[in-house]
């Protein structure tokens, strides 16, 4: 570690501190040489695991960049996009794992997204649940509106863990 006044790399760690949301520690160092004293925060790096088997580290701006195709041409801000990249990444890092496959980040974008925008979800969903057919979509229809009128009725306060992999049964239309 790098002193920020002096940039010499001799620094003692005088108190480490996990961080409110366990996600991150802080740190407060000691310059050896300036003596100054300063924080730093570690946090733990997102891994994404390819399909290729290559690893990357995860990246907000490429998983929002998924949702924004699919959200062309709804009535969705760029705001909305960057909380629900942030809410992904909450998530992940929510799990308490480090790496991820990728399919795992894209299933994450899910809950956010169907309370996001409805179509967009659909979307979404298409290519990461692999629809195969108009049965595949109007299976997923029916589990959201499930889920709203359930959201309705007061059942649940949002989402269960998946917007609609949870459900295991469709409320009566009416």
């Amino acid at each position: 570690m790098h002193c920020p006044f002096c940039k010499n790399d001799d620094t003692k760690v005088l108190d480490s501190r996990v961080a409110e949301d366990g996600g991150s520690i802080r740190r407060r160092r000691q310059c050896q040489a300036c003596e100054k004293r300063f924080t730093t925060v570690e946090m733990m790096q997102l891994m994404v695991l390819k399909r290729s088997g290559a690893t990357e580290p995860f990246n907000r701006d490429k998983a929002v960049a998924g949702v924004r195709k699919a959200c062309k041409g709804r009535p969705v801000t760029e705001d909305q996009l960057a909380c629900l990249g942030q809410a992904v990444e909450d998530a992940l890092r929510g799990a308490g794992k480090a790496e991820f496959e990728a399919h795992e980040v894209g299933m994450a974008i899910l809950a956010p997204l169907s309370e996001l925008d409805e179509v967009a979800y659909l979307r979404f969903a298409s290519v990461y649940r692999s629809f195969e057919s108009a049965e595949d979509f109007e299976s997923a229809i029916t589990q959201l509106r499930a889920e709203r009128a359930r959201e309705l009725a007061g059942l649940v306060d949002g989402p269960a863990d998946g917007p609609v992999e949870a459900l295991t049964t469709s409320a009566p239309s009416g």
